[in-house]
Parts: structure tokens; C-alpha cells; sequence
């Protein structure tokens, strides 16, 4: 991490410590707004996947993940009316989805059999790869429920912000990892278009 990456940090941080409680935001369309005057989806700094906190709709719930799609953005609840802002990549055109899921399982480093599916569009793909930098679900992944989806890490991190999964929410490793130590199996994720 840069020098300059760790004092937009602690600025943000000191700014969340420091912000007053009746700090005025204004929400766009899904409830998020920045508590740094920023608009919603702007990341402090260059890096987008520099995360911060941010305010949410108050109507989403502690250990909710909210995921705006169009944003291309990850909000993790902290408490009513907070939550932890990511950068993330997520389904191309064709391979848009929204709904609410559960975190049905995590797994660390996990391994990737790709569907079907998949294998029908990408012949060439392995048809197993076990858990490890070169896989593409990165260093951790969390399941929704029964569907094929997941937030996963990436060994692709120039793709975070980008539209180029076949569905899933991918993050950098970093981010994930901090996401896969907050979140619970059981967590209610909302994604919106």
C-alpha cells in the first residue's frame, strides 16, 4: 500500500470519527450517499477498491449486503444507517441478474468447477482448478444460496468496476477478505440493478 493510498485512508477514517451525527446526505435511487459530501459510488482516492464508510437507508439491516450493480459497488451494513462501501465487477451484458439471496456457505481459497453452462461457452476451461492465487474466485468466496452466483475474489483485479463476470460479484482479494470476516452464512444480500 502507498504512502499516499495510507493518508487518504486515515483522512477518510478521521472524517468518519470526526463527522457529526446529523450529517446531511442526500440518497440516490437505492439509499446510498457518502457521509464525505461525495457522490454515492465515489471512492476517496484513485483506487476503486479503496474502501470507506458510508451512509445507507436505515431500512437495511445490520450484516445486510446491499450490492448496486450499476454502481458497481458493495455496501456492507455496520448499523442502522452505515455501512462499508466496496468496489466490485459484476455480470456483463446478458449475465445481469437482481433478486435477494442468502450467504448459504464461505470457504477460504476455495476450489472451481465451472458450471455447465459455462463449459458450453468456454470449451477450453478446466473442468476443476483447486484453491490457490491462480483461481479465479481468488482468496475467498461466499456462496448465494443455491444459485450459481457468489462473491468471490479476483485474480483479475483490473476487472473490479468492470462488467465482465458471467454473474458473480467479484471483488479485489483484500476486499474480500475483510467482507468474508464480517459476513455470517445466513446474510440477506440484496443485489439491484
Amino acid at each position: 500500500m502507498s504512502l499516499k493510498t495510507l493518508a487518504v485512508a486515515a483522512c477518510a477514517a478521521l472524517a468518519v470519527a470526526t463527522a457529526p451525527a446529523q450529517a446531511e446526505t442526500q440518497y440516490n435511487i437505492f439509499g446510498f450517499a457518502s457521509l464525505f459530501g461525495m457522490p454515492s459510488g465515489t471512492v476517496a482516492g484513485t483506487s476503486p477498491t479503496l474502501r470507506h464508510t458510508v451512509a445507507i437507508d436505515r431500512k437495511y439491516k445490520p450484516g445486510t449486503i446491499v450490492v448496486s450493480t450499476s454502481e458497481r459497488r458493495l455496501f456492507y451494513v455496520t448499523q442502522p444507517g452505515t455501512a462499508i462501501e466496496y468496489g466490485v465487477g459484476v455480470g456483463r451484458e446478458g449475465f445481469q441478474w437482481s433478486g435477494v439471496k442468502t450467504v448459504s456457505a464461505k470457504k477460504e481459497w476455495p476450489s472451481w468447477t465451472p458450471p455447465s453452462q459455462m463449459l458450453k461457452r468456454r470449451p477450453d476451461l478446466p473442468r476443476h482448478m483447486p484453491g490457490g492465487i491462480d483461481n479465479p474466485l481468488g482468496a475467498r468466496a461466499m456462496y448465494l444460496g443455491s444459485s450459481l452466483y457468489r462473491i468471490h475474489g479476483s485474480n483479475e483485479p483490473d476487472t473490479i468496476g468492470q462488467a465482465v463476470s458471467s454473474g458473480c460479484i467479484r471483488m479485489t482479494n483484500d476486499d474480500v477478505t475483510d467482507l468474508y470476516n464480517r459476513v455470517r452464512v445466513g446474510a440477506t444480500v440484496y443485489v439491484l440493478r
